[in-house]
């Protein structure tokens, strides 16, 4: 028998957690960047921790504009975000020293889309056998660090290299 531990998942299970009414996204940049894990913000974009992650610092990008593709978006917002994505590496780099990234956005459901109505970018750290015994054999993925000390620790990073 396969056993995980999901500590943050009782919330839900209690009921203490409602489901989100509304775009997930959108709710997410109008609350608190603390309680959100809001790492950073720009003009047209914020840098915010997967609250499911591939792996420790997996980000995403995501336009403030409620749009479901890149092509939607102005093109200060769609400099903004490869701007802020730029950033984002190198936060990531400075804190997880990666020896490789995937980056990308998944565009519609049948792409992969878990929230397919707002558009977003995903940026996920990676190493030489991050593909270990549990991925490999127990098909499951193990993330070491909790998502509020990689958020602490991202955002100190962020402010250290940019001040903001």
């Amino acid at each position: 028998m396969d056993h995980l531990w999901t500590p943050w998942r009782m919330a839900y299970i209690r009921g203490e957690k409602k489901p989100v009414e509304g775009c997930l996204f959108c709710n997410k940049h109008l609350g608190d960047d603390d309680a959100e894990q809001i790492v950073a913000r720009s003009q047209h974009v914020y840098v915010t921790l997967n609250r499911y992650p591939y792996n420790n610092g997996h980000l995403m990008v995501v336009p403030y504009e409620h749009v479901q593709t890149q092509e939607a978006l102005e093109t200060e917002a769609l400099t903004d975000l490869m701007l802020t994505i730029n950033r984002a590496l190198a936060a990531l780099r400075k804190l997880y020293s990666p020896q490789a990234f995937n980056i990308g956005a998944n565009i519609g459901a049948a792409a992969g889309a878990g929230i397919a109505e707002h558009y977003h970018f995903h940026l996920v750290p990676r190493w030489p056998g991050d593909a270990n015994f549990m991925t490999v054999v127990g098909d499951t993925r193990v993330i070491p660090d909790t998502l509020d000390n990689t958020y602490e620790e991202l955002k100190g990073i962020w402010q250290e290299l940019y001040g903001d």
